[in-house]
C-alpha cells in the first residue's frame, strides 16, 4: 500500500488530475459560471422593468387625475396663481428692513379695512440715508415734502416685499433719487387676510390714497408693477383714471395681457397645454375664482403715460405677451395724447423674468421717460432697444 502511494505521488500528471478532481466542485461554485450562473442578470432586468412600469403607471394616473382635482377644487388653481404661501426668502424679519441692507427704510402697518393690517416699507432716496438713521415715522412722513418723486411698487406673486430681486430694485430706484413705497397684499408676508384680485386692488388703492395725502400736489407719483403686479397696477390705474386722478405715469415690468393668456403660456402648463379640454380644466378654474387681471382691457381705460419693460428671454411671462400688450396700449383711445413706450432687453443680457434691475441703462431709461412726460410731450408711442 505504501509503495503504490509513493508511485502516485511521484507521478506529477496523476497528482494534478487528482487535485483538480477534488477541487472541481468547490472551484466551479466560486469561479465558473455554471449552468445557472448567468440567470441572475435577466431576473434583475425583469425586476427593474417591472418597477419602471409601475412608476410610469403611477405617473400616468397622477397626470390624468390632476386636471380633475383642479376642476373639482378651483381653490387649488387660485393658490397656484397667487403662490402667497411661498415666503422666500425664509426666516427674515420683515419688521427689520435694515437686515436686507435697507438702512434708510422704515416698516409700518396700514389698515385698509377694519381688523386687517398690511405691512409696508418706505425707502427714501439714497442721498437721505444718513439723515434717516435712527429716525421714526414722523421724520419719514416729512421726507415726502422733498422734491424727489415717489414710486408705488406692486410686486408679483410668491415671496414678500423683502424678496431678493425686489430689494435690489428698491436700491437701484433709491440710488436714482426716488422714494419707493411697497407693501405685501393681504395674505402675503406678514399682512393679514386672504388673497384675491379684488383685495389686492383695494389694498393698492388704499396705499395710493395714503400716499397722496402726504405728498405735495407738485410731487410726482408713479405706479410700478412687476409680473402679477402688472395686473394689479392696471386695475389700480384704471380705477384712478375713472375717477379722474391717474398717477403721473405707469411702469409695467414683465407684463402679460390677461391671466388666461399668461396661464396658457406659463412653463408649468406645457405638460397639459395640448390636452383636450385644457381651457375647461385649468383656465375656466381660474375664472371661477374671479381672477382676470385683464390688462389688455384696462389699457383702454387708462389715461396716463405707460412704460413697458420686458426681457426677450423671460421664461415666466413670455416676451410676446408684453409686446402684445404694448400694441393694445398704442392703439388705445384713452391713451391717445399720452406717451406709450416699450423697451425690450436682449436675450444676450440674460435678465430673464426678474433681473431687469441689473441693467445699467435702467436709470437713464426711467429718467428720460419721466422727464418727457413731465415736459408734456404727447402722443409719443415708441419702441426702444437698449
Amino acid at each position: 500500500m505504501r509503495k503504490r502511494n509513493n508511485c502516485e505521488d511521484s507521478d506529477p500528471d496523476l497528482k494534478q488530475r487528482r487535485d483538480r478532481g477534488a477541487a472541481g466542485p468547490a472551484a466551479g461554485n466560486r469561479q465558473g459560471p455554471g449552468p445557472g450562473g448567468g440567470m441572475g442578470k435577466p431576473f434583475r432586468r425583469l425586476g427593474l422593468l417591472r418597477k419602471m412600469k409601475k412608476m410610469m403607471l403611477w405617473l400616468l394616473v397622477v397626470y390624468v387625475f390632476i386636471p380633475f382635482i383642479v376642476k373639482l377644487c378651483p381653490s387649488i388653481q387660485a393658490k397656484l396663481v397667487f403662490l402667497n404661501f411661498v415666503k422666500m426668502p425664509y426666516f427674515i424679519d420683515l419688521k427689520r428692513p435694515l437686515d436686507r441692507g435697507l438702512n434708510h427704510t422704515r416698516n409700518l402697518y396700514l389698515e385698509p379695512e377694519a381688523g386687517l393690517k398690511i405691512g409696508v416699507w418706505h425707502t427714501t432716496p439714497a442721498l437721505m440715508w444718513r439723515a434717516a438713521e435712527g429716525k421714526q415715522g414722523d421724520w419719514y412722513d416729512s421726507s415726502f415734502s422733498s422734491s424727489h418723486p415717489v414710486i408705488l411698487y406692486l410686486h408679483g406673486n410668491a415671496g414678500t416685499r423683502g424678496g431678493d430681486h425686489r430689494v435690489q430694485l428698491y436700491k437701484v430706484l433709491s440710488s436714482s433719487g426716488y422714494h419707493v413705497v411697497t407693501f405685501d397684499y393681504r395674505g402675503w408676508g406678514d399682512s393679514g387676510g386672504a388673497p384675491s384680485e379684488g383685495g389686492m386692488t383695494s389694498d393698492s388703492l388704499f396705499v395710493y390714497d395714503w400716499l397722496k395725502q402726504r405728498l405735495d400736489h407738485k410731487t410726482r407719483l408713479y405706479v410700478w408693477g412687476h409680473s402679477l403686479g402688472t395686473g394689479v397696477a392696471t386695475n389700480l390705474v384704471r380705477r384712478l383714471s375713472d375717477r379722474g386722478s391717474p398717477p403721473d405715469a405707469l411702469v409695467l415690468e414683465s407684463p402679460f395681457t390677461n391671466i388666461r393668456e399668461e396661464a396658457r403660456s406659463h412653463p408649468f402648463s406645457r405638460v397639459y397645454r395640448y390636452l383636450p379640454g385644457f381651457d375647461w380644466f385649468f383656465l375656466d378654474s381660474i375664472t371661477a375664482n374671479n381672477i382676470r387681471f385683464a390688462s389688455d382691457e384696462n389699457v383702454n381705460h387708462i389715461s396716463c403715460p405707460v412704460l413697458i419693460l420686458h426681457a426677450e428671454d423671460d421664461a415666466v411671462v413670455p416676451f410676446h405677451l408684453g409686446k402684445q400688450l404694448y400694441h393694445e396700449a398704442s392703439q388705445s383711445k384713452s391713451l391717445s395724447g399720452h406717451k406709450v413706450q416699450f423697451v425690450p432687453f436682449s436675450s444676450a443680457l440674460a435678465y430673464d423674468h426678474k433681473f431687469i434691475y441689473m441693467s445699467p441703462e435702467l436709470p437713464g431709461i426711467l429718467s428720460d421717460f419721466f422727464s418727457s412726460t413731465a415736459d408734456g410731450r404727447s402722443h409719443l408711442k415708441t419702441l426702444d432697444r437698449p
